[in-house]
């Protein structure tokens, strides 16, 4: 076959695959559609919270206004002056701030020991911008609490104090202060927690503290902590932040506290603690392996070793027992032998700290108690008059 039919035969070809493309349907591509992932089915089905009906926002936004308004006017703006020395001995005025409220009709403000201490001027300005030279009638460093008094006429009404023990985690609660001068801020939050145990001015411990998230900065400290009856649950006294700004963990001194210790302040100046008057270790495994191993009978898991008593006190007069013989324990000269104090009232003492804060926080000056302790190896109970612990 010539080229030239070849060539013919190619083309024809051509056109028939044409011709009969033309009366076929086109080709339809399969659309790339993306696959859900498989979830897996739950188990039950998820809650459904309830509706808050805007009327319960606009009742609460109410309540926060009225207290607000019935609050504040009570609660003062404390500025304190004193006289610090450099290196050279020469004077250098110092101020800080801090905030109170009113207690009584008569005048009497309730603050924090700290926010006074050392102050040698004391001014307080009310809500209404009046200022007035306060006089320090009374403090105490173990509650960090402190009252002082204005000769004002014409005071707003004092604020009244709720009954501490019937909080409940949850709870709202708002703030008054003055934080970083700021005067009259509020913030709220609500109880994060309760029977919370901090450390007072003068290294002791304080009981039955409300932790809060409420933000608390420099300047509240000695405020009002309230609950939605704009009651004061609380005096602001603490944070925890290393910023020394607000991180949600504050802790106010309960009402019940306030309302223990400052009539007393009030009418002495000072604040009666109870005391039984002994020095003591607590038994942590480590001292109860290192006490038996120097001989010691310790029957028991915990408690408080007595090391000591003093001389003359509660304690003493009840017959408690210190250390009879000394021994070194790894470096330390540790009196042994005394009695072993397990609880007071049923109330278990595993640490001073417990100590402290039950004797503290369930007990006053005269009152008698029952002390469960272990001498010789035996379970013995005395009874025990509290004193007034000393100034030293």
């Amino acid at each position: 076959m010539s080229s030239r039919r070849v060539w013919m035969t190619l083309v024809l070809l051509a056109f028939a695959v044409g011709l009969l493309a033309c009366n076929l349907p086109a080709a339809v591509l399969p659309t790339a559609t993306p696959v859900p992932p498989v979830l897996p089915t739950p188990t039950s089905a998820p809650a459904v919270l309830p509706t808050v009906p805007a009327e319960a926002f606009n009742e609460l936004e109410a309540r926060l206004e009225t207290i607000y308004a019935m609050a504040s006017p009570a609660v003062v703006n404390i500025t304190t002056r004193s006289i610090a020395y450099d290196f050279f001995m020469q004077p250098v005025p110092q101020e800080g701030a801090g905030s109170g409220f009113l207690y009584d009709e008569q005048g009497h403000i309730v603050t924090n020991y700290h926010v006074v201490e050392g102050a040698e001027e004391v001014v307080v300005t009310l809500a209404d911008g009046r200022s007035f030279q306060a006089e320090i009638v009374g403090t105490d460093p173990s509650t960090d609490l402190a009252v002082l008094r204005i000769p004002a006429q014409n005071l707003p009404a004092p604020l009244p104090l709720a009954d501490s023990d019937q909080l409940r985690v949850g709870q709202i609660v708002i703030a008054i202060g003055s934080p970083f001068g700021q005067v009259g801020t509020m913030t709220m939050g609500i109880i994060s927690a309760l029977g919370r145990v901090i450390e007072s001015p003068d290294g002791r411990f304080i009981g039955e503290a409300i932790q809060t998230d409420a933000p608390i900065n420099p300047g509240n400290s000695g405020g009002p902590l309230l609950d939605l009856q704009g009651r004061v649950i609380g005096v602001n006294s603490q944070i925890i932040s290393p910023s020394r700004a607000s991180a949600g963990i504050g802790f106010a001194i309960s009402s019940n506290t306030v309302r223990r210790v400052v009539p007393h302040l009030i009418a002495k100046g000072r604040y009666p603690h109870p005391w039984l008057g002994v020095q003591v270790l607590a038994l942590s495994p480590e001292w109860r392996q290192a006490l038996q191993q120097v001989g010691m009978d310790v029957p028991v898991e915990e408690g408080l070793l007595v090391l000591s008593v003093v001389r003359g006190s509660p304690a003493d007069r009840a017959g408690i027992r210190g250390g009879t013989q000394v021994v070194r324990i790894g470096g330390y000269r540790v009196p042994v032998g005394g009695d072993i104090i397990v609880s007071i009232n049923g109330h278990p003492v595993p640490s001073l700290r417990d100590l402290t804060v039950y004797l503290e926080s369930q007990t006053q000056v005269g009152q008698q108690v029952e002390v469960r302790l272990i001498r010789d190896g035996r379970e013995m109970t005395v009874m025990v008059t509290l004193g007034e612990r000393p100034s030293q």
